[in-house]
């Protein structure tokens, strides 16, 4: 922890802020922006990592389903942004809090000097006590430079600021032994040491028709993160009171283990 301040990368899906008509969820979202408010408030360095602006456009421009080609997906996103960020400063806003859009690619975290001035622009905010807001800028981006989906994007954020935690927040309750929903005797794995081929063969590659990721690129996620020194956590958003029961030390949802000791300077 830095200055005594612990510092958590918060990813939320799609699926959390969006009804399946793909407009805003907004008891869900409302609730979402409570309670990170009040974990702000205790001293918690918090970053949020959103999606929902493809399918916030999507809905918005009568799209039946989110697009697939790369300019109406750019022109969705767009749209969806600009609907999702009006939604979260205002609400972060009844709650005190002052928030930051910061759209991103691929390149801007690969590139030295972007990615310096990116990590200086975080801890000018920390010291602003802002609440940085995380999406990948699907507007202008191209397949060379995306990391095509938040779960990874969240991770690598992480990364790059040195994040204590990594709390991705997702529509079912953690990584199971089995596909829960075909399967009765599905267990939850609370705990996951190391991340190997069976682990990687559970999680499988389900998407949902709004999202764009499933277990399998939380996995993935997780190996990033835990690469340097950051564990992750893989819970259900519903309630998203849940995230009290984290914050108070309770084991919920999976938590997989960093691979290594490397821990964030103090």
């Amino acid at each position: 922890m830095r200055n005594g301040k612990r510092r958590i990368v918060f990813k939320v899906g799609t699926s959390t802020l969006a009804h399946h008509t793909g407009r805003t969820n907004i008891r869900h979202m409302e609730e979402l922006v409570k309670v990170l408010s009040d974990i702000h408030n205790s001293g918690v360095q918090v970053v949020l990592v959103s999606s929902g602006a493809i399918g916030m456009g999507a809905a918005k421009l009568g799209l039946q389903a989110k697009p697939v080609d790369t300019p109406s997906r750019q022109a969705a996103a767009s749209v969806g942004q600009c609907e999702l960020m009006f939604l979260y400063d205002k609400m972060f806003s009844d709650y005190g809090q002052i928030v930051a859009q910061m759209l991103i690619t691929k390149a801007d975290l690969e590139n030295d000097t972007r990615r310096s001035n990116f990590t200086n622009a975080f801890e000018k905010l920390f010291q602003y006590n802002a609440i940085p807001i995380i999406n990948e800028n699907d507007s202008v981006a191209i397949e060379e430079i995306v990391f095509g989906d938040n779960d990874t994007l969240s991770a690598e954020v992480a990364k790059c600021i040195g994040a204590d935690e990594l709390v991705i927040l997702s529509d079912i309750d953690g990584l199971y032994t089995k596909n829960p929903k075909n399967c009765d005797d599905a267990c939850l794995i609370s705990i996951v040491e190391d991340i190997d081929e069976s682990i990687i063969s559970i999680a499988g590659g389900t998407c949902g028709n709004l999202g764009t990721g499933g277990m399998a690129t939380k996995v993935k996620a997780a190996q990033i993160a835990g690469e340097a020194g950051i564990d992750t956590i893989v819970m259900n958003s519903t309630p998203i009171t849940n995230l009290y029961r984290y914050m108070d030390g309770e084991n919920i949802g999976t938590r997989f283990k960093a691979h290594s000791q490397k821990k964030r300077e103090g």
